[in-house]
This record gives C-alpha cells, sequence and structure tokens, in this order.
C-alpha cells in the first residue's frame, strides 16, 4: 500500500470496510505481495480488490501474479490520465482515444477494463506531505517558461472519495481530477504565497531532469463530467487553491486571507 492506497483505506474502513493491503516487503501490517498464499487467500475472501501497482517493464505485476483469484470479487485499478498522451492543451475525457507515451501503463490499464474493472484514471496527485508547498519551503521549486502549458490535478482525498464511490458504479473508466486545469507556474506561486515566500526563480527545460522534460511534453486538461455524473462525486477541494489552502491551514498566517473564487464548472 502506497500514498494513494493508505489514502483510500483510510476512508473505507471507518465505513464498515475491513481492509487488507500488500507492500513489497510486509511492512506496517501489510501482506509481502511476493507471499503467495496469504494472498491468494484473501483475494479468494475479498468482495472488492483494488490494485494500485503500476506495470514495471514485463506488464502488470498483479495480472501477471494473481489474475487467476480475481473473478470473484468486485475489481478496481488506479490508472493514469497519461494513457491519454499530449491533447495540445485541449479536453480529453473517457472517450478519448489512449494514446500515451507509456506503452506498458496502456496496456494495463486495457487489461483492466476487458476484466471488469473500475478504472480511476488520475492526473498528478498532492496531498499532506506530498505538495507543492513542501518542495517550495525546500527550495525545490521551479518555474518554467511554457506559455499555454496546463496540469490536471487531484487532491489525495478527493481520489479516496472517488474510489469509495466508485466500486459500486458500473465497471468502466472514470477520470478523478479536479475542476480547474491549470499551469504548473500557477501552483508554485500560489504556493509560494501561502508560505509567505517569494516565488522561485524560472528555469529552462533543458536544465531538467529527462523524467521533468517528460512530464512537461504533454498537455491536456482533463474533464470530470462523468465521474460526477455516474459515481455521484465531486472534489471537496475544486481547484488546487483550495487544495493548497487546506494544507497550509495550520501552519501558514497567509491562510487566513480571503478564499478564492468557486472553480470553473465547465466539465464534460
Amino acid at each position: 500500500m502506497g500514498y494513494t492506497s493508505r489514502a483510500i483505506a483510510a476512508r473505507l474502513e471507518p465505513r464498515g470496510w475491513r481492509v487488507v493491503g500488500t507492500t513489497r516487503d510486509g511492512r506496517d501490517g501489510t501482506i509481502a505481495f511476493a507471499d503467495d498464499d496469504r494472498v491468494r487467500f484473501e483475494a479468494t475472501q475479498a468482495t472488492a480488490i483494488l490494485s494500485s501497482v503500476p506495470p514495471d517493464r514485463d506488464g502488470d505485476p498483479v495480472l501477471e501474479r494473481y489474475r487467476d483469484v480475481l473473478d470473484g470479487a468486485t475489481l478496481a485499478y488506479l490508472s493514469s490520465t497519461g494513457v491519454y498522451g499530449d491533447a495540445n492543451g485541449g479536453w480529453v475525457d473517457e472517450s478519448t482515444p489512449i494514446a500515451g507515451r507509456r506503452g506498458n501503463r496502456n496496456e494495463a490499464d486495457a487489461a483492466w477494463l476487458a476484466l471488469g474493472a473500475r478504472v480511476f484514471r488520475l492526473p498528478g496527485i498532492y496531498g499532506p506531505g506530498r505538495s507543492p508547498l513542501e518542495r517550495v519551503a525546500a527550495g525545490e521549486g521551479h518555474r518554467v517558461e511554457q506559455p499555454g502549458q496546463v496540469f490536471s490535478r487531484i487532491h489525495v482525498a478527493d481520489v479516496a472519495k472517488g474510489v469509495t464511490c466508485g466500486l459500486s458504479a458500473p465497471a468502466g473508466s472514470y477520470n478523478i481530477s479536479d475542476d480547474l486545469p491549470a499551469s504548473q507556474n500557477e501552483v508554485v506561486e500560489y504556493a509560494a504565497h501561502l508560505l509567505g515566500l517569494d516565488p522561485p526563480p524560472f528555469v529552462t527545460l533543458e536544465t531538467l531532469s529527462p523524467m521533468a522534460r517528460a512530464f512537461y511534453s504533454e498537455n491536456r486538461r482533463v474533464a470530470n463530467g462523468k465521474a460526477k455524473r455516474v459515481l455521484g462525486w465531486t472534489p471537496d477541494y475544486p481547484d488546487y487553491r483550495f487544495g493548497l489552502r487546506a494544507l497550509s491551514a495550520t501552519t501558514s498566517p497567509a491562510s487566513a486571507s480571503t478564499a478564492p473564487a468557486p472553480a470553473s464548472g465547465d466539465q464534460r
């Protein structure tokens, strides 16, 4: 269980769910992923199975190892909006063809859909301990001159809310994203404002790591209308301003400033 799956478990358990999770090494009360007997036993007892394990170079580890014990449960999978690829700043929704540059991710997404899973496609996730606030405070934030570049994102608590709603929903793909795609520069600047710091400097793409440059190679707005209509889900943090303000509320005096205007409702 990683960052996001732990948030999902924390939402499910007070609602009466018994949650059993795996990690690589079985730490913190989880089962080791390679402990075949225990994993298989729990899978056969489960009413719902959620995989948050990303694919590796060899494919999807869960399907490769445990496909034969998945049939009796409601299935769910945490995928990525990266499966849509670059949209030149346009909107993408669940009807958009899969065209991402990460072939294994695309194949895993399709494989879970073929099994009748609820596939939750997630953009960049932020939350407690993992947000632009920490990066800016540590001097690790930056801005990049990329006019017109936008990204979608989602607070981890809203992922947990969406998955909880989705476990009883029809099988299919669902984008779980907030209402306001925005440039990374806007988000970093707002984080600096909440911390009472100057915005970090601009850097060029050439100075970034290959992974960071790949991040900036895609430009899309992720629509969340299907999740709202079908799951009855709405984000508690409809844009990055609400999310960052909530995260900074107990640590930053700037959080007492005027609340932001609601995010645009222009979602398909």
